[in-house]
């Protein structure tokens, strides 16, 4: 099966350069039906002017952001050098806390298809 997802240009930028490579999501209803061996397609944001793809090599489900962000290199996270106060406050500015307590946090490992 094949999940489309959009990534701001940041993101996917490091993504394409093999620098990102675990994407952080809610655990939510769209992302549950995503399963190991399958494909991302992500399209740049804004945009949608440009898209890559990516196979899904493992699923990681956390209660919070921070305790995923304990166990994953901020390397593999495409934040090399990052504190994790930075790492949280970026994250809830993109999901609620109540999002996150609803759903919690999903790690996405991929690898880059070409």
């Amino acid at each position: 099966m094949k999940h489309e997802m959009g990534l701001y240009s940041e993101y996917f930028e490091l993504i394409k350069a093999g620098k990102k490579k675990v994407e952080v999501r809610l655990n939510d209803e769209k992302r549950r039906n995503i399963k190991v061996g399958e494909i991302i397609k992500f399209s740049k944001l804004p945009e949608r002017n440009e898209v890559i793809q990516v196979e899904v090599t493992r699923l990681t489900v956390y209660s919070h952001f921070q305790s995923m962000y304990e166990h994953i290199s901020f390397t593999d996270l495409g934040c090399a050098g990052w504190k994790m106060e930075a790492m949280i406050k970026e994250t809830y500015d993109v999901y609620s806390q109540e999002q996150e307590k609803e759903y919690g946090a999903l790690a996405i490992r991929i690898k880059l298809l070409h």
